[in-house]
């Protein structure tokens, strides 16, 4: 028995059920085919007898006697692995000897064959023709084949014959390793790489896959060996063994060679079996046990141990393959399916087009908060626990996935995703680190039934619809409905729009007047941004500006919006028709820009305006953006010169103590609070805004004045300045110049509104 270690790490072991067969010994069951052709019968007679009981490497002869051409083509085409031909040359015809070496090597394409040409009439067949026009290997005349001549020739060509089979098996063996190792890269796990194991080691030894048997160890524990192993490929009769423990096989002695071999990781070889082991550089061994036929050459083990090695590369790849399966369909914090096995599940469901599905996204109310306040360690332990609380009282029947960070997707039973029930999971505080937490979860939710799309635009949907719960009421849920994409899909197609409506010019900027409504002097314009489709469509302001602040567009947007009306108050300069200030609406998402103050610096000293005859108009959402970022960067632009406006005012949630702190010149009221003057409720918010402008010290201006009873209303209450429809609608550039004439000209004359 000689021991082979093949790798370190994993092993593979396939059994044979024939090798239990132990009455018969393999070595006497294999021959020497050698095939007599003469149509002399005391040639036959004389040949065997010579050769009686005579071994040659090891092997008995076997005879096969033919005294035609005819016969002789018959039986051999019935014959293979005949390792020597004693040929007559001249038989029926002078050319019936020399006609079967052609049909022997051209037809049968025994190349490996020996052929030993005879002839009693050396006449016929001359010796140096013969060897050069035929592929024959020795020629002799029958008078001077003596028993030790004829047994020293057909040494030599068994030798001989021997040394080219072993050759070429070795060379198809090595062209078989290469083939069967490529077919691996494609197996499907480790027990689709088990199962072509099987297949090629039967191929490679001439045994069919029956009754083989491959197993794989355990991961082994801290001294380095491995103690439990388990069947994953089987074939024949011992089908039933897949999955098992080897312990369940019955036959010890196949039982004992894989546990050595898997223990201790060698390869076992003996006359009637071998236990190959193989492995990468991975954790888990595996071998493979064989019954044989016949003990095998040398030749052969150093063949297999050169497959075994592939193996162990295939081990490796298929490593690889699994770690990157692993890293690409699971998430690697919760160990749950991720986002992509999630599209896949989905899908899955589809096409087994099972009822009553629903798909439900979870999201964590307020997680970023949660990872602020006490670190991303305890957020990572209270999304553990979140899935631990979902995977225990779900069950089984429901797919649970991580979609993305604080993000859950679960796919099953509607009965079982009753949005009332999963948000009774979560009605008792988390215990995170021995403090006791509250979790509030907003869920979106699609129906699959009659749903037509694809696992992706399901989970799309349900995105959809969380988001509607994050942000109209948190902590509740919002199913998806036909609606919602409608919607979405405008918004998406809005958008694209908006990005080509930029980059053509179809953006422009309409202007309208401020005036005093004391004076009706003009002081100054609001610059407004408006979009005209190729259509000549007009779409609202409220529409596309969402959009652009969403999509980021704003940022580009508004800085080409600050440089076109700072350039258009420097031609009304130039024209001698200019008011005191050009107004320019500011959002949340440009104020936050690190470099806003330095795009607001470059357009004026670009366009040439003076900083004192621009106004920013800023939200007071944006005045609650960040109080601290927000004062900082309004007392730079007052150093500047600029103005600052807060616009809407009335209609968010500033605080009066932060609003006094803030150096801003002026309060605009917002329309709403202007309508209001019509109705029952009358002035009270203007009149409210407008007190309190004036003990801050604040101009005031109106905004949405459309009657003659507005601005009397608002000019007597002490409201400063105003703009609305009464004075002018906004207007494009080019109009600005008349309507400032026409303007002063009616002021100038005394008309009163």
């Amino acid at each position: 028995m000689s021991n082979t270690p093949f790798g370190q790490d994993d092993e593979a072991l396939f059994i044979d059920e024939d090798v239990l067969d132990a009455s018969v010994n393999p070595l006497t069951q294999r021959t020497w085919k050698i095939a007599i052709v003469d149509d002399d019968e005391d040639v036959h007679r004389a040949t065997e007898f010579a050769l009686l009981d005579v071994q040659i490497l090891n092997r008995k002869l076997e005879f096969i006697h033919t005294s035609s051409k005819a016969e002789t083509r018959e039986r051999f085409a019935r014959e293979t692995e005949v390792a020597v031909v004693l040929l007559d040359v001249v038989m029926e015809t002078e050319q019936a000897g020399l006609e079967l070496v052609s049909f022997i090597r051209d037809e049968l394409k025994w190349h490996d064959t020996r052929i030993i040409l005879r002839t009693g009439q050396p006449g016929y067949a001359p010796e140096e023709d013969a060897i050069r026009d035929y592929d024959i290997n020795d020629y002799k005349t029958k008078n001077e084949l003596t028993r030790k001549k004829l047994l020293t020739a057909l040494t030599a060509a068994i030798r001989s014959y021997d040394q080219i089979r072993t050759i070429d098996a070795s060379r198809r063996g090595l062209h078989q390793i290469i083939t069967s190792s490529a077919l691996f890269s494609v197996e499907d796990g480790i027990h689709g790489f088990a199962a072509g194991v099987i297949t090629q080691i039967a191929a490679l030894c001439g045994v069919p896959p029956e009754g083989l048997l491959c197993a794989q160890g355990d991961y082994p524990d801290q001294t380095g060996h491995t103690t439990r192993f388990s069947v994953i490929a089987s074939a024949g009769h011992y089908s039933k063994l897949m999955n098992c423990p080897i312990d369940d096989i019955e036959i010890a002695a196949i039982r004992d060679s894989l546990k050595h071999a898997l223990t201790h990781r060698v390869s076992l070889f003996t006359e009637k079996n071998m236990t190959l082991y193989f492995a990468g550089q991975g954790n888990r061994p595996v071998a493979a046990y064989i019954d044989l036929p016949y003990a095998l050459s040398e030749i052969d083990q150093q063949l297999l141990e050169v497959f075994c090695s592939n193996l162990g590369v295939c081990l490796d790849n298929l490593g690889l393959v699994n770690q990157l399966k692993t890293h690409a369909y699971r998430d690697q914090l919760l160990m749950l399916p991720n986002r992509l096995k999630f599209i896949e599940q989905i899908d899955g469901a589809f096409q087994k087009r099972t009822e009553k599905q629903t798909l439900v996204l979870i999201d964590i109310d307020d997680f970023a908060e949660i990872n602020d306040v006490l670190g991303h360690h305890y957020g990572d332990l209270l999304l553990r626990a979140v899935a631990n609380r979902l995977q225990q009282n779900l069950g089984s029947d429901i797919f649970l996935a991580r979609i993305s960070g604080d993000v859950f997707g679960l796919l099953g039973d509607s009965d079982s995703l009753q949005p009332d029930k999963l948000q009774q999971l979560f009605a008792s505080t988390f215990l995170i680190e021995d403090t006791a937490h509250t979790v509030s979860m907003s869920m979106g939710i699609v129906e699959l039934d009659g749903y037509a799309n694809s696992g992706a635009d399901a989970l799309k949907d349900a995105s959809i619809a969380l988001k509607r719960t994050k942000g109209h009421q948190r902590g509740s849920h919002t199913i998806f409905t036909r609606e919602m994409g409608i919607e979405i899909r405008e918004r998406a197609r809005l958008m694209q729009h908006l990005h080509k409506a930029f980059d053509a010019d179809r953006l422009f900027l309409a202007y309208q007047p401020q005036v005093d409504l004391n004076s009706h002097r003009l002081i100054g314009f609001e610059a407004l941004l408006r979009w005209r489709t190729d259509e000549g469509l007009m779409i609202p302001p409220n529409d596309f500006i969402p959009l652009a602040e969403h999509s980021g567009l704003i940022i580009s947007l508004g800085a080409w919006v600050l440089r076109t009306a700072c350039h258009t108050m420097v031609q009304l300069q130039q024209a001698g028709l200019a008011p005191e200030r050009m107004g320019v609406n500011v959002s949340v998402i440009q104020f936050r820009q690190p470099d806003f103050i330095k795009i607001v610096e470059t357009a004026l000293r670009d366009t040439g305006l003076q900083a004192h005859h621009l106004e920013l108009e800023i939200t007071e959402s944006v005045t609650m953006a960040g109080a601290e970022l927000f004062e900082e960067s309004l007392s730079k632009f007052k150093q500047m010169g600029v103005q600052v406006a807060i616009d809407d005012f009335g209609t968010g949630f500033s605080s009066l103590s932060y609003l006094d702190k803030l150096p801003v010149d002026r309060l605009k009221i917002d329309r709403a609070f202007v309508n209001q003057i019509d109705t029952p409720e009358g002035p009270r918010i203007a009149e409210l805004i407008t007190q309190l402008g004036k003990k801050l010290g604040l101009l005031l201006i109106a905004e949405g004045i459309e009657t003659e009873h507005h601005w009397q209303v608002l000019r007597d209450m002490g409201c400063h300045e105003g703009q609305g429809f009464l004075i002018a609608k906004p207007m494009i550039e080019a109009d600005l110049a008349d309507w400032i004439r026409n303007w002063n000209k009616q002021h100038i004359s005394g008309i009163n509104i």
